[in-house]
């Protein structure tokens, strides 16, 4: 007897579906991030000729979306805005850009007392919590930094104690790319879940057609919200928090490694093992060529590590891999066999309690208690040979 795979494809499923935002919460954070970008436009800023280009970015505009854990419990939405002034980046500067959306934001009565103290990168307006369930929104302050016509880059603002500088970013390109990955998945899925989602939320869409595409989940967008949960658990607290995988990192190599599966089981199993199988470049050890031909983990002649921005190459989302001794790599590769032995071999479990409990302990008890009863045995089929990728960096510790 082992776990059934369908039935365990299906829990994921429903696991990925809990910890996504709700359509109803989905469509209060659109009215509020639709309010505060029609603020903002209206808004009268030095040397812009024309209105800011206001849009999502991130896991909300990715459809990769979590609910958080911080100290052990769920905690707010995090909703990241872009805030794209149109100024040339060498007419202004990062604290003019900065501070201009921030005051304009202080304009408004009840922004002003919604805003945080101003944060490294972005303004943070909190929003209280309603059914349980709060907002962040981090809204970006941007000037457009594009080298030619068709560019979607920006320059974004970077403060560093007294000191404001620009760092660069291109969330529409990337957006873009990681469409273009999703793109054969997303047109496969498309019909029958909106018809789904038209379902649960009668009260909220009208029609089938009135569901936007931005709720509409693949196997891949599945399978990275069920990684980035994991994540947060396995690295909720503690010394090695610090070094868990950014969301970036995650969501790039998912999407370069994901091949289409039809299901979150089979496209976890996919990605998980392919990452599995770059583990020994922690020993600087060299791995199967057609992993490194991808070129997408990197280990550079000084030993340091290189994960490039898709649309960007010249930014490297691994630049911080090399320090600590490598702690966040070791950290990374730590967490993949976690992955692998957790969410994917627990297939071979045949102790129903047993694998129940493992999958509490994985992705948290809130998540995952009311769709146990998909997890469930069958007789095991013949299966094929197992292939072992050797040269897995051993766990780390802090």
């Amino acid at each position: 007897m082992t776990i059934d795979k369908n039935a365990y494809a299906s829990f994921l499923e429903k696991v990925a579906e809990d910890i996504d935002i709700a359509p109803g919460k989905y469509q209060q954070a659109v009215d509020r991030y639709k309010a505060v970008g029609h603020w903002l436009e209206d808004g009268e800023y030095p040397g812009c000729a024309d209105a800011p280009d206001i849009y999502p970015q991130g896991s909300f505009r990715l459809g990769t979306v979590v609910r958080p854990i911080r100290g052990g419990k769920e905690a707010d939405y995090d909703i990241d805005l872009v805030c794209e002034l149109p100024i040339a980046k060498d007419r202004t500067d990062a604290r003019a850009v900065k501070w201009m959306v921030g005051d304009r934001l202080r304009e408004h009565d009840r922004y002003r007392r919604m805003l945080d103290d101003e944060g490294k990168r972005c303004w943070t307006l909190e929003y209280a919590e309603q059914d349980g369930i709060g907002f962040h929104l981090d809204v970006l302050p941007s000037v457009p930094d594009s080298q030619h016509a068709f560019d979607k880059s920006i320059a974004i603002t970077n403060r560093q104690g007294a000191f404001y500088d620009w760092s660069a970013s291109n969330p529409k390109g990337y957006g873009d790319w990681f469409d273009e990955k999703n793109r054969a998945a997303f047109i496969r899925v498309l019909a029958e879940q909106k018809r789904s989602i038209r379902a649960r939320a009668t009260t909220i869409y009208a029609s089938v057609d009135d569901v936007p595409d931005q709720l509409v989940r693949t196997p891949l967008q599945r399978s990275i919200q069920i990684m980035k949960r994991h994540r947060d658990v396995m690295f909720n607290g503690g010394t090695g928090a610090d070094y868990a995988p950014i969301s970036m990192i995650v969501t790039t190599l998912a999407a370069h490694l994901y091949g289409t599966e039809p299901d979150v089981y089979s496209a976890l199993t996919a990605i998980v093992s392919k990452l599995h199988g770059h583990a020994g470049l922690v020993e600087n050890r060299s791995i199967e060529v057609a992993l490194a031909s991808l070129g997408l983990i990197q280990r550079t002649r000084d030993g340091k590590w290189y994960i490039g921005n898709p649309v960007n190459p010249a930014e490297n989302f691994a630049d911080r891999w090399h320090e600590d001794n490598h702690a966040r790599a070791r950290a990374f590769f730590q967490w993949v066999d976690a992955l692998q032995e957790d969410l994917v071999d627990i297939l071979e479990e045949n102790r129903l309690g047993t694998a129940r409990n493992r999958l509490r302990a994985a992705l948290g008890a809130a998540a995952v208690t009311a769709h146990l009863g998909l997890v469930t045995l069958t007789e095991a089929a013949a299966a094929p040979a197992r292939v072992h990728i050797g040269g897995a960096a051993r766990p780390w510790r802090p």
